[in-house]
């Protein structure tokens, strides 16, 4: 393989990395599964080509004795797989991801990459995820979040600023008469306050303290973040060590 394609494939490498960090948890594991199964195909697809098909069908056939052995022992060791990914998920969903929830949006925030994602819970969009909206139905989206509740336009707003950067509001058309003019502040529950953190309810405080500054050193409005979720994290780091 000559220089020119190995950069070719390691540039096409980097955007796919780049891409997948951009996705869901779980959109990010279907994704992988079809890159390999792409992959895998475009793999026999030139081996047909070329005229090498019968190696696989070689290896595959030398392989066969080993597969037997080792499928009891698979069977044997699956529990102990299946107990391995558990306890990786729930890492992954108490540590590494903070949640916050408003009347109409169901928010996440990855703590590693920094990516935002989320659900819409109510409107005419309702059950969408905002990653796959067009720009129209953001700016829909936003207009039924100022005429129903003040806390999901906030949220909303720090989501298209986080993704879009400050384009996106050349297409949009404030209005002022909104409930986001005169929304409220409703109380934080403790469980709320662990959910936007993103610690287990089991959390001590030292835990609580470095969480929020882990949180705060990515989300502080001096460093490029939001001033709604930074309230928010500030809030919960209150309850949580004042109650």
């Amino acid at each position: 393989m000559n220089p020119i394609s190995l950069v070719v494939l390691a540039g096409l490498g980097f955007l796919v990395f780049f891409w997948l960090k951009t996705l869901t948890p779980a959109k990010r594991t279907r994704a992988i599964i079809a890159i390999v199964l792409v992959i895998i195909s475009l793999f026999v697809l030139l081996m047909a080509l070329t005229g090498r098909l019968h190696w696989i069908a070689a290896v595959a056939a030398g392989l066969l004795p080993f597969a037997r052995r080792l499928y009891p022992l698979f069977i044997r060791f699956l529990p102990f797989f299946n107990y391995l990914y558990k306890k990786r998920q729930n890492q992954a969903s108490s540590g590494n991801v903070s949640k916050v929830e408003t009347k109409i949006l169901s928010m996440r925030l990855d703590h590693d990459s920094g990516v935002m994602y989320g659900t819409v819970k109510q409107g005419p969009l309702q059950g969408r995820e905002l990653g796959e909206l067009s720009e129209q139905e953001f700016i829909q989206l936003l207009q039924y979040c100022r005429q129903h509740d003040g806390e999901s336009t906030r949220l909303l707003t720090t989501y298209l600023d986080k993704r879009f950067g400050d384009s996106w509001r050349e297409d949009d058309i404030p209005n002022n008469d909104s409930a986001n003019n005169h929304s409220h502040h409703g109380t934080m529950s403790r469980q709320e306050a662990f959910d936007i953190l993103g610690i287990s309810p089991n959390s001590s405080k030292e835990e609580i303290i470095a969480a929020h500054r882990k949180l705060m050193q990515k989300m502080h409005p001096d460093r490029g973040g939001s001033d709604y979720l930074a309230a928010q994290i500030n809030q919960a780091k209150d309850v949580l060590i004042n109650d």
